[in-house]
């Protein structure tokens, strides 16, 4: 049974926000890389919920996408909903992090 992925308005604009950084340092080859990437690890997710690392800090999951990108959820195994809260660029400071969860 697949769970139903529901994007939380954080997720978007920070995804949106790793492909403009990829494009800027990068180029657009590295961007659809990234895509394909999370399209790939979004569809292993959806399977089996439990993939990432619960952190009980936050009370959400986190998915390494990428060696810069990791991505934190909550599941609903009521409604087999996973929430998608947020993209985070790793090299960003983790205090910004704990402001956003």
């Amino acid at each position: 049974m697949n769970y139903i992925l529901s994007w939380d308005i954080t997720a978007i604009d920070s995804y949106i926000d790793e492909c403009e950084f990829i494009l800027l340092k990068w180029n657009i080859i590295e961007v659809e890389k990234f895509k394909i990437i999370v399209e790939e690890n979004l569809e292993r997710l959806s399977k089996n919920p439990r993939t990432g690392i619960y952190n009980s800090n936050y009370q959400v999951y986190s998915l390494v996408i990428s060696k810069q990108t990791t991505l934190y959820y909550s599941i609903n195994n009521d409604i087999i909903k996973i929430e998608l809260y947020l993209f985070w660029n790793n090299q960003k400071n983790p205090n910004e992090l704990k402001k956003l969860l």
